[in-house]
């Protein structure tokens, strides 16, 4: 291994202990034991106000045989849209394309399949080998990251029309966290490949994904590269913590201090944003970087409360309506194509929008992978119903689909690598724990 990349990891530790002696720093000043006992009460703290006990983290134990053919499933998916020249997989079913999020999801499922033993040992090697190989010879944004789409048979740069472009989309910040928290479970369950990881991120100038602290991201705008900063309460902890692993500064985006409110949702307290989206839209607050966070990283204080009440709003609506509720982002089968459906979002709860703002309630889902990623981090009578109200969706020839249309109870019928990968992952970490914790 380089020594470059030797000290990222000695960098990433130290940072680790920063941000964890930061955390209890604020957590002993929110109980009060820094404060002057002579100085007038202070006003709670937005991080006072959110559910303040977590929910019980589920037993973990052996996977059932059910558990299993529900992961045979989702590796259909997979087995169906892996380009075999390339060894990258389309993001959503025959779409040729595919983002750095995606790919880091395709990685996930088949270290998780390979958890599973669904796949074998040879198998998981030679994937593993014919992914990394492309990923090192991928052209890269201004030769210094990854471009924001490529056309998985070719390995070009393309836009979300999956049409080749010299000149690229400009990069993610978070689909680069995503990437990279898959690369690092790789070089950690695989060592035999971490030459080959190093021959990737030795082509990446890194440093760009931060600044002050931050999530950097880019777009190209007239021809011009504008750099932004990127994510929201939720993403940009999970990318944040990522990043940090490769000994990046970005102490700013896991903590949420500065743009951390409160909603009451239903009578649950729950975290949200602040700040506007770069449309200008309230920001949405969403179950999958939660989940994520969980299944990848393992809860640190903070995330497990800020988990557990969205979470529970969501169950909270459902003992009031009836109506199974398990949302999040994510492919809807009809143009935009893509929809948020949010716990808040857009300054309203519950609301199903585009990016840009535009509303499309009536596009809830409830969804596959979170009613998964939920039930494999808490493992409750509610998440068991939920399960129970996807579970008919299975397509053992094309794997899970996004989930079921609530207003209709039509099956959104989009299958995508996103939804395919935290169902192996979910079903993964119940016997196997957090794919990066210590000696996993």
């Amino acid at each position: 291994m380089s020594f470059r990349r030797n000290l990222a990891r000695a960098r990433s530790h130290i940072i680790f202990i920063v941000a964890l002696l930061a955390g209890l720093a604020l957590e002993l000043h929110l109980e009060g034991l820094l404060r002057n006992p002579f100085a007038a009460p202070a006003q709670p703290e937005p991080l006072d106000q959110i559910e303040a006990v977590p929910m019980p983290l589920a037993v973990p134990g052996p996977p059932s045989e059910a558990d299993l053919e529900q992961a045979r499933t989702a590796w259909r998916y997979f087995q169906n849209n892996i380009h075999p020249e390339t060894g990258l997989a389309n993001s959503a079913d025959q779409y040729p394309s595919t983002t750095m999020w995606e790919t880091g999801s395709f990685l996930i499922a088949l270290i998780s399949a390979h958890r599973l033993q669904i796949v074998d040992d040879a198998e998981v090697e030679a994937r593993l080998t014919r992914a990394l190989e492309s990923l090192a010879r991928i052209p890269l944004f201004e030769d210094s990251l990854p471009n924001k789409a490529y056309d998985v048979r070719s390995l070009a740069m393309v836009n979300y029309q999956n049409q080749p472009t010299a000149i690229g989309l400009g990069w993610s910040a978070l689909d680069m966290a995503r990437l990279l928290s898959a690369l690092e479970a790789v070089e950690r369950n695989y060592p035999d490949q971490a030459g080959r990881v190093d021959a990737v991120l030795s082509r990446f100038d890194l440093a760009r994904l931060v600044r002050e602290g931050r999530l950097n991201g880019s777009n190209v705008t007239d021809g011009l590269t504008v750099e932004h900063q990127e994510g929201r309460i939720g993403y940009e902890q999970y990318g944040g913590k990522a990043l940090m692993l490769y000994g990046l500064d970005a102490l700013h985006a896991v903590g949420i201090e500065d743009n951390l409110v409160v909603r009451d949702v239903g009578g649950v307290t729950v975290p949200a944003d602040g700040r506007l989206n770069r449309n200008q839209v309230p920001a949405f607050i969403t179950s999958e970087p939660f989940i994520l966070d969980g299944l990848e990283f393992g809860f640190d204080g903070t995330s497990h409360r800020f988990a557990s009440a969205v979470y529970l709003a969501q169950e909270m609506r459902y003992r009031e309506t009836g109506v199974l509720t398990a949302v999040t982002e994510g492919h809807i089968s009809e143009a935009p194509y893509f929809a948020y459906a949010t716990v808040w979002g857009g300054g309203a709860p519950w609301a199903v929008l585009t990016l840009a703002g535009d509303r499309l309630d009536s596009r809830r889902t409830l969804s596959v992978k979170a009613a998964f990623g939920w039930d494999a981090l808490f493992d409750t009578g509610y998440t068991d119903e939920l399960l129970a109200g996807v579970a008919a969706l299975a397509d053992p020839q094309k794997g899970w689909p996004e989930g079921l249309y609530e207003a209709s109870g039509e099956v959104n019928d989009s299958f995508t690598a996103n939804t395919n990968a935290v169902v192996l992952a979910s079903i993964a970490f119940r016997s196997h724990g957090p794919l990066l914790a210590v000696g996993k």
